[in-house]
């Protein structure tokens, strides 16, 4: 069984040095990604300082709330952070000490977007017993999110369908990730964020530059970032939606979560992989 499930994402120590020699980006998810068992361990939180110190561009891109994105963007050692599964990216200018934020839409827009998702959040509500409206939705400005597993006792997988299907039959966007199902109006993702963000911030453009960038992920809202990004990781947890997967990931830590974010980190900055033509070269951004 392992096998068939390592056929497409390989095991990291199959990496040949000279495979990531002209990654300079590295974006991330969040949830069971970084956190293990709901926490930022400090393993993972090392890796970030370590990544940044080697001179990396981290970005987290991520389902969770504005509110939470402020606080990444300013405190992480990040470059910037894309929050609530697109609809907004968060970047810190220490320079100018102000928080430069950019939405994909307007305030107005967003106003009656809510109002849309409101009628869905009761609908859910009422056929789905045992989910709830995520904790973090007070912090959210685009989306509804429906916890299905981080605050209640998880539920089956025919559950977290029929709450997508309450999305999808008022025609808004739905996607799963390991906690939630997040539900939202507009026609954006993780991936339609990250790149205005590469464009905007680093006048970028991953269509053409993708070999540049390495994505880290977990579950199967970080599908669409596995297909377009050749360079792409699932920390060990990714293993349980394997059947899930429009995407795989083409490479798989032997660790879960942040633990796995760490291994990847550690072998990143191995000098095993480290090619003749990379040596002597920094990362840092000048």
């Amino acid at each position: 069984m392992l096998a068939k499930i390592f056929e497409n994402m390989r095991p990291l120590r199959t990496i040949t040095p000279g495979t990531f020699s002209e990654i300079r980006y590295i974006l991330t998810d969040i949830d069971d990604t970084l956190t293990l068992a709901g926490k930022l361990p400090a393993s993972a939180y090392g890796a970030l300082w370590r990544l940044a110190a080697a001179g990396y561009q981290v970005i987290p891109v991520t389902g969770r709330p504005a509110g939470w994105c402020d606080l990444i963007a300013r405190q992480w050692p990040v470059a910037g952070v894309v929050g609530e599964n697109g609809a907004l990216y968060f970047r810190y200018d220490e320079v100018r000490r102000v928080m430069v934020r950019h939405y994909w839409k307007t305030v107005e827009e967003r106003a009656v977007d809510r109002t849309r998702l409101a009628a869905i959040r009761e609908e859910v509500l009422r056929i789905v017993p045992g989910c709830a409206v995520a904790a973090d939705q007070a912090y959210r400005e685009a989306d509804l999110a429906i916890d299905f597993c981080e605050d209640v006792t998880p539920l089956s997988q025919e559950a977290i369908e029929a709450i997508a299907e309450c999305f999808t039959r008022a025609g808004a966007i739905a996607k799963i990730s390991s906690i939630h199902v997040n539900g939202w109006y507009g026609d954006y993702d993780k991936l339609a964020m990250s790149r205005r963000f590469f464009s905007d911030i680093f006048t970028i453009d991953i269509e053409k530059n993708r070999h540049q960038v390495l994505y880290v992920g977990d579950s199967p809202n970080d599908a669409p970032m596995f297909g377009f990004f050749p360079h792409s990781i699932g920390v060990a947890n990714v293993l349980n939606f394997s059947k899930q997967l429009e995407y795989q990931p083409a490479w798989v830590t032997k660790k879960k979560g942040g633990d796995g974010f760490a291994e990847l980190t550690d072998f990143l900055l191995s000098p095993r992989l480290t090619s003749p033509a990379q040596q002597g070269f920094s990362h840092r951004k000048t």
